[in-house]
This record gives C-alpha cells, sequence and structure tokens, in this order.
C-alpha cells in the first residue's frame, strides 16, 4: 500500500477538484491551487463549487477536510497534478496550451529530485515530450532521470464524476517504465478500474481518439437523421430498428455536440496530422452546422406568424447538467436572436435561467416551445403539463429534437 504523499493540484475544476478530495480521501496531504480566489476560499470552507452531490458528501467527510486545503500558488510536494484548461484556439481551430504551459513553468522552482508530474489535461500527442519536459528540465532536473513525469487523461462525465473517476479504467502514460511505475502506485489508492500502463504518446492519442469516436459517430447519426427528414420518415424510429441489427450501435442525433471535449479534442488530431484527418474534419463540419439546421426548422415552424414569440427550454450542453460549456443550445438561441426573433431562453438547472414557477406559464403568448436540452425534469413537466401549455400558448406548437 503506498504511504502517503504530499500532493499539489493544480486546477481545480471539474477535472481536479473530484481527483483532489479522492486523494485526500485515501490519506493523502493535498494542496489545490487556483487563480479563481473564490473557489480557494469555498474548498477551504468546505463548499463544492460544481454540482455534484456525492462531491459534496466527499468534501464534508472530516478526513477529507483535515487533508484538503487551498491556496493560489503552487508549493513543494511529492507529486504535482496538473488539471488545467487546454481549450481550442477558435481562430486558428489548434490547441491553447498556455494555461498548461504557465502550470508548468509555476511548479518548477518548487520542484526536487525524486517528484513525479502527472498531467491530465487533454493535449495533442508530442505534448510531453516536445514542449513539458524542456520546460521541466530548467529545474536543474532530467525527466526520466531524477524527475518523473506522467500523462494520465481524464475520464470523467459531468452529473456522474464520483463513480466515473473511481471505476473507469484509467491509462497511465509514460516515457520510461520508473515514471509508470510512481503514476500508477498514486492512482491505485483512489481508482478501482484497471490501470493500463503505456507511453505517453500513446496515452494522448488514446485520450483523443475516445472523444473522436463519439463525435464522429454523433455527425454519422445527425446526417442519417437529415436524410430521414428529407424522405419525410421517424429518424428516431428508423434509428432505433436499425440498432436491432446485432453489430449496428448508432448514436442519437441531436442539435449538436457540446462539453469541453467532445467538439474540441478532434482538432487536436487534425493539428498533428491534417492530411490523414479528413473524416474526423468532415465530422467537426457536420456537428457543427447543426445549431444552423435546428435554427431553420424553428424559423419555418413560425413562419407566417406576426411578431413571434419563442420559448427555448435547455441551456446546458446536455440533458440532466448545469454545464453549458460549448452547449449547441446556447448558439442556437444566438441565431434565432440575431435574426430579430424574440426568444425567451429558460433552463431550471443553469444559475438564473430557471422559468417562473412551471413550464405551462413559461410559454403563455408563445408561439412555439423549443425543446433543446431534454432535461428529466423538463420533461416530466411537458408531459404532465402539455394540456395546459397547449391552451396557453397563442401558437401550440412544440418542437423537440
Amino acid at each position: 500500500m503506498m504511504q502517503p504523499q504530499k500532493i499539489v493540484v493544480i486546477g481545480t475544476g471539474y477535472v481536479g477538484l473530484p481527483a483532489a478530495l479522492l486523494l485526500a480521501r485515501a490519506g493523502h496531504s493535498v494542496v489545490g491551487v487556483d487563480i479563481n480566489d473564490n473557489i480557494v476560499r469555498a474548498i477551504n470552507e468546505g463548499v463544492l463549487h460544481i454540482n455534484e452531490a456525492a462531491l459534496q458528501a466527499i468534501m464534508d467527510e472530516p478526513a477529507v477536510r483535515a487533508n484538503l486545503t487551498a491556496q493560489a500558488t503552487p508549493c513543494a510536494a511529492d507529486v504535482f497534478f496538473i488539471a488545467v484548461p487546454s481549450p481550442l484556439d477558435q481562430r486558428k481551430k489548434v490547441a491553447d496550451l498556455s494555461m498548461v504551459v504557465a502550470a508548468v513553468e509555476g511548479l518548477v522552482p518548487y520542484l526536487r529530485a525524486g517528484n513525479l508530474v502527472v498531467l491530465e489535461s487533454t493535449v495533442p500527442p508530442l505534448t510531453c515530450r516536445e514542449l513539458l519536459t524542456p520546460i521541466l528540465e530548467r529545474s536543474g532536473l532530467k525527466v526520466g532521470e531524477n524527475l518523473f513525469l506522467a500523462h494520465c487523461p481524464e475520464r470523467i462525465l459531468p452529473g456522474d464524476v464520483f463513480y466515473e473517476i473511481v471505476h473507469n479504467d484509467r491509462i497511465i502514460g509514460a516515457r520510461d517504465a520508473h515514471s509508470r511505475k510512481l503514476a500508477a502506485a498514486v492512482y491505485s489508492s483512489f481508482v478501482k478500474g484497471e490501470l493500463l500502463e503505456t507511453d505517453d504518446v500513446t496515452a494522448e492519442l488514446c485520450k483523443l481518439m475516445e472523444n473522436t469516436y463519439r463525435d464522429v459517430n454523433i455527425a454519422l447519426a445527425n446526417e442519417l437523421a437529415a436524410v430521414a427528414a428529407t424522405l419525410g420518415i421517424d429518424a428516431r424510429a428508423a434509428i432505433a430498428l436499425s440498432n436491432r441489427h446485432p453489430r449496428v450501435n448508432l448514436m442519437e442525433p441531436g442539435i449538436g455536440v457540446g462539453g469541453h471535449c467532445i467538439p474540441i479534442d478532434p482538432w487536436f488530431i487534425k493539428e498533428v496530422d491534417p492530411a490523414n484527418s479528413r473524416l474526423i474534419f468532415a465530422a467537426r463540419m457536420v456537428n457543427d452546422e447543426m445549431p444552423h439546421r435546428v435554427a431553420a426548422r424553428v424559423r419555418q415552424s413560425v413562419r407566417g406568424v406576426p411578431g413571434p414569440r419563442i420559448v427555448a427550454i435547455g441551456a446546458a450542453y446536455k440533458p440532466n447538467t448545469e454545464d453549458m460549456r460549448e452547449s449547441p443550445a446556447v448558439h442556437v438561441v444566438e441565431l434565432l436572436r440575431a435574426d430579430g426573433y424574440d426568444v425567451a431562453h429558460f433552463d431550471p438547472l443553469v444559475k438564473g435561467m430557471a422559468y417562473p414557477d412551471t413550464l405551462a406559464k413559461a410559454c403563455a403568448g408563445a408561439d412555439c416551445l423549443v425543446i433543446l436540452v431534454e432535461h428529466a425534469g423538463v420533461m416530466a413537466e411537458l408531459d404532465a403539463q402539455r394540456p395546459e401549455i397547449d391552451r396557453n400558448m397563442r401558437t401550440a406548437q412544440v418542437l423537440r429534437f
């Protein structure tokens, strides 16, 4: 069993904070580092700043409160986790690694022989070797000899973070065997899934493959749904029937792809090898076009209605979460408002966006109710209040995607 370590986790958002909590629960002395003073204050007060009930319960455990603190700057430690955002440069369509670089540069003064640095942030292949290793070696230490570096890409699902981080298999990637051994020892203290060891470049590519697989298959479902619409048939029914084939598993079509991973990571593959990323690029174009297709359907539904009022429900990027990162629902509303439409936009799970009282009352006088995100609670209200919703609307139209 691994002896307790002092571990610094740089970045305490959707990825870093759950890791910090579980490391603290495993008995390690954990320091969360974040540039956001409000987040630092919340952690030190025992308050979770992300909506995850299971994680708040862990935060409330006495041992976790005793083992976890937060501050704005790094400090000396045995292990350093880097879990900062690695967004897409929207103009160049390449990875913006400025926050990763800043995090690594910030810990260099605190490095000492024997330290392990673990990168959880998603990055393009060769980042560990070509970008991070030279920065770390400014410390005077040599990666693979007396300083150790591993890439262990996160695998979490917002809304079910605790189960995912504990039970999912994890990839432990490093250029040298000792880095892999050290990283595996740390992860074994809180992960019950299998630890799969490989080299660092393979680990970097695997994370991108996982999300690109989903992006491409969602694009296929969206294109097939468009074909079905042209033919005047029910796309979801056709997909359900097709999936009765034992070797077919088509995904559900939708309004686009959101979140901080699936619409971002495919671009990282194209960045390193554009010549062999033509299908990946085409899928990105299909999924990025979906909000425009949805907006076009809404426009068609209110054509001929004088001064149409639209009520849009859903701002999160997927059902049953408050996470709005890269949300296609938000893009749909932006497109409609840019065209001059009066759109009331609600999401009962997003702070400050709840509709007043009931869904039926929110629809009063509307000409089109657009369900962009099918939260379970919203769909239950829609079913229960449908007669009242239809009565309250000026033009009783409900669109679901």
